[in-house]
């Protein structure tokens, strides 16, 4: 099954310095039904030391869902790091 991932912030330049500009949105081919918190393992593995903040959060749809979410064809997920700034 194909998804779209949408990296933000620190993670999206990341992965633009290491695979391009359009790194920042892949399109992944992942196996039916993974769940959620088996994401974050094929990401880093794709974009090696790729930082990832344990507060990071994960939008599905553009909802908040708990890793044990599984996901489906055409999912769209977002990976938000945490931001500061006034």
């Amino acid at each position: 099954m194909t998804v779209r991932v949408r990296l933000f912030a620190h993670m999206a330049q990341h992965a633009r310095d290491l695979a391009g500009p359009d790194a920042d949105r892949p399109d992944l081919d992942l196996p039916d039904a993974l769940p959620l918190a088996d994401l974050p393992a094929l990401l880093l593995r794709r974009f090696p030391g790729m930082p990832w903040p344990a507060s990071t959060l994960l939008a599905v749809n553009q909802e908040y869902v708990p890793p044990t979410y599984r996901l489906r064809p055409g999912d769209e997920i977002a990976i938000i790091p945490p931001v500061s700034g006034g």
